[in-house]
């Protein structure tokens, strides 16, 4: 199936459909030519409004630590936008619900397929990093402190919320150390529009 099609497919998806409050829709973005891979944790309710992924304050600062304006980051032919659940997931009691577990075992394979010219994928977050790194027993905060241990196809991130606030000030080895590495690391992928 190309890309085309298994996008569609996707966006069409209905299979968790009685667990979200908001109903489905699936957000995400992909091309076969994207060099950088995203893979975040769920639309929020602004996401799910919009249908634009990191359309929100998360992706203001997600986009600052890449230093990557919004033309740029959006240009799915340089940069692929998959979370690990394609729906708003609904509200818990500190925040939202996780993402829904049948999401990346359902799709995320086979978009990956499809891409071929990913050389770097973004894990932002607990959910992305524990799918995809063979760390079970780490922190996030130790994931993302190890993250050359990860490298050179995934990066380690928190999740750029304003809820995780605290985390950064706690952690200021991350903007000092890993931010500039990371954007080092984004510099050869020639992600810039006009590029």
């Amino acid at each position: 199936m190309p890309l085309h099609d298994l996008l569609s497919a996707v966006r069409d998806c209905r299979h968790c459909e009685d667990r979200l409050p908001l109903g489905p829709r699936p957000v995400l973005r992909a091309s076969a030519s994207a060099r950088l891979l995203i893979v975040g944790q769920a639309p929020g309710t602004k996401v799910h409004a919009s249908g634009v992924p990191w359309d929100d304050p998360s992706g203001d600062r997600l986009r600052d630590w890449l230093q990557l304006d919004k033309a740029a980051f959006y240009d799915e032919s340089r940069i692929a936008i998959v979370p690990m659940g394609f729906c708003y997931p609904g509200r818990g009691k500190s925040g939202d619900l996780p993402p829904d577990p049948a999401c990346a075992p359902m799709w995320h394979a086979p978009l990956l397929e499809r891409m071929p010219e990913i050389e770097l994928v973004l894990l932002v977050g607990s959910y992305a990093q524990q799918y995809y790194l063979d760390a079970p027993k780490q922190t996030l905060t130790e994931r993302v402190q190890r993250w050359r241990d990860v490298g050179p196809r995934f990066f380690p991130l928190p999740h750029p919320s304003p809820r995780n606030n605290l985390w950064l000030r706690r952690n200021p080895w991350f903007e000092g150390e890993v931010i500039p590495a990371l954007r080092k690391r984004l510099k050869t992928l020639d992600l810039r529009s006009g590029c």
